[in-house]
């Protein structure tokens, strides 16, 4: 049985990885008029569609400041999923089309927010005594 698409009309398609449950798996992430969608490319029961109207967020890697890392990451309403893809570019730009840029949002990188934690867990809270 072939997964029918949300999509009417298709934007971009595009090579992807879905980090979602245990491993990597390998598919073809398609961008449309009304959905994310990802297809994993050696069991098509296997895929993941996300509607526009259930995101919340997108958090995309940028390091060193400026360059696009590859992994992003779609904050719904039932949960997180990740991705990674060459073409995050155009793909980020599209679902900035689609959510807005106040919805499109810079990660940290993992030594800022390893710096976060550990400068947390030597900061003085201020104790008032009763």
């Amino acid at each position: 049985m072939m997964v029918e698409s949300l999509n009417t009309k298709v934007d971009l398609t595009a090579k992807g990885i879905s980090y979602l449950g245990i491993g990597a798996k390998y598919g073809n992430i398609m961008i449309g008029d009304r959905a994310f969608e990802f297809f994993n490319e050696k069991n098509i029961q296997d895929y993941v569609q996300i509607p526009w109207k259930d995101m919340q967020n997108v958090y995309a890697q940028v390091k060193h400041g400026q360059k696009l890392g590859r992994r992003f990451k779609i904050q719904t309403t039932v949960g997180e999923f990740d991705f990674s893809s060459k073409e995050v570019g155009p793909i980020l730009k599209l679902i900035r089309h689609q959510l807005g840029n106040e919805h499109v949002i810079r990660q940290s990188g993992f030594w800022k927010q390893m710096g976060r934690t550990i400068s947390g867990m030597f900061q003085h809270k201020n104790k008032t005594k009763p």
